[in-house]
C-alpha cells in the first residue's frame, strides 16, 4: 500500500550500438506467482524506443502505422514486484527528431476524474506518471503526471526526497502535447466502460537539458519508469470519492502500479528505474541488448548506500570501513568485488572498480552516481 502527502504544495516520500555505443540485452525476471517475493538482485526491465518518420497526431488514439508496428512494455506489475493489478496498463515509445512519443493504455471500468488546475497534486485522481533521468546519475530528474482530463503535473526534482533534493514545481516541459482517449463514459456511475488511453509528446529541447548533451539520444539510453496510480472509490451524490476509512475517516491508501518494480513503496529511487534504449533504426526494427554487467554492479553499490545511511541512523556517525555495513563478500556474476569508503569531512564515497569494463563506479553521500 502507498501513502503519499504534499507540503507546501511539493510531493513528498510516497510511502503507501549501432555506432560506439554498447547494445544491451537485460534478462528480467517476472514473478510468475501473486505472491512470489520480489527478487531485488534482478535488473529493471529494458525497452528498445524505434525511431519513426511519420507526423503523429496527439489524439490519446495511437492510430498511425507507426505505432502499430511499435512494441509493448510487459504489462504493470505492484510497485513492489509481488501482486498482478486488479486492471491491465502497459505502454509504448518511440521518437523523433523533435518529440520522444508515449502511449499507454489503461483499463478502468469506472472512469472518473475532477482536478482540472495544472500543476495540481494530479495523483489525488486516477493518474499515468513518468520518469526520466536522462544520465542515470540518479540526481536531476523529471516526474511527469496527467489525470482522465487531461490535467498535467510537471515536476523537476535535483536529488530524490531520501537526499533532500530540491522540488522545482513551477518547472514545465515547454512545447508539450498530451491527449487522452476514453473507451466510455467519463464521470458515469451508469455504466461500465473498459479503458483510457494517453498519448503525450515531450519535445527533445526540454529533456536533454539534464541529459549532458543537447542531442537526441540515438544509440544511448536513458532511465525511465512508469506508474499507474488507482485509488478505490464511493459514490457520494451521485459522483465519485476516494474511498474512506469507516472508523477513521481517512482516504485508504491507493494502489501504484509501475512498468519496472521498484521492490519497495518508492517510485523515486531512480536507479531502479528501467532502461530505455534508443535506436536509430526505424519502427518496426528490431534490435539485440547486450548489455554491460556494470548495470549489476551499481545495484550492488546502492545496496552500500542505503547500509551506509541505515548505519548513520543507528550510530550517529558514518562508516569508514565496508566490513561495517556489508560483512560478507560481495559477488557478482561468480566475481568478487572489493569496495572501499573514502570519508571526507562533508561525507563519503563508496566505490567499486569494475572487473568486467575497468570502470570505476562510485555513489556518495547524497546518492549521485557517478
Amino acid at each position: 500500500m502507498i501513502c503519499k502527502y504534499v507540503n507546501n504544495g511539493k510531493i513528498k516520500y510516497r510511502i503507501n550500438l549501432e555506432h560506439k555505443f554498447y547494445l544491451w540485452i537485460l534478462l528480467i525476471m517476472i514473478p510468475s506467482l501473486a505472491n512470489a517475493q520480489y527478487d531485488n538482485t534482478q535488473l529493471p526491465k529494458s525497452y528498445i524506443s524505434y525511431k519513426t518518420n511519420e507526423e503523429i497526431e496527439i489524439d490519446g488514439k495511437a492510430n498511425e502505422v507507426s505505432w502499430e508496428k511499435s512494441i509493448w512494455t510487459d504489462d504493470f506489475i505492484d510497485i513492489e514486484g509481488v501482486k498482478t493489478p486488479k486492471y491491465r496498463t502497459r505502454a509504448k515509445m518511440m521518437y523523433d527528431d523533435t518529440y520522444f512519443y508515449f502511449y499507454a493504455e489503461l483499463e478502468e471500468p469506472d472512469i472518473w476524474g475532477d482536478i482540472t488546475e495544472r500543476d495540481a497534486v494530479i495523483f489525488y485522481n486516477n493518474d499515468f506518471e513518468i520518469f526520466i533521468d536522462p544520465d542515470s546519475d540518479a540526481h536531476n530528474y523529471y516526474e511527469f503526471e496527467m489525470n482522465v482530463l487531461n490535467t498535467i503535473w510537471d515536476l523537476f526534482l535535483t536529488k530524490p526526497y531520501r537526499d533532500h533534493g530540491t522540488v522545482l514545481n513551477n518547472w514545465d516541459i515547454n512545447g508539450l502535447k498530451s491527449a487522452v482517449s476514453i473507451d466510455g463514459t467519463l464521470n458515469d456511475p451508469s455504466d461500465k466502460d473498459k479503458r483510457w488511453s494517453v498519448e503525450i509528446a515531450m519535445p527533445w529541447k526540454v529533456l536533454t537539458e539534464a541529459s549532458g548533451s543537447k542531442e537526441v539520444p540515438k544509440g544511448k539510453t536513458w532511465r525511465i519508469n512508469f506508474s499507474r496510480v488507482n485509488w478505490e472509490f464511493d459514490l457520494i451524490d451521485g459522483k465519485y470519492q476516494r474511498k474512506k476509512d469507516s472508523k477513521t475517516n481517512k482516504y485508504l491508501p491507493e494502489y501504484n502500479w509501475v512498468w519496472s518494480p521498484q521492490g519497495v513503496i518508492n517510485m523515486h529511487e531512480p536507479e531502479k528505474w528501467g532502461f530505455v534504449y534508443f535506436s536509430s533504426k526505424s519502427v518496426g526494427s528490431s534490435v539485440a541488448f547486450i548489455g554491460p554487467q556494470d548495470d549489476k554492479i551499481k545495484l550492488k553499490l546502492y545496496e552500500l548506500y542505503r547500509a551506509q545511511k541505515k548505519y548513520y541512523k543507528a550510530n550517529n556517525t558514518w562508516a569508514t570501513s565496508i566490513k561495517s555495513i556489508s560483512p560478507l563478500e560481495i559477488i557478482v556474476d561468480e566475481k568478487t568485488l572489493k569496495p572501499t569508503i573514502e570519508n571526507y569531512s562533508l561525507g563519503w564515497i563508496i566505490s567499486i572498480k569494475s572487473p568486467f569494463s575497468n570502470n570505476v563506479l562510485s555513489v556518495r553521500e547524497d546518492g549521485k552516481f557517478f
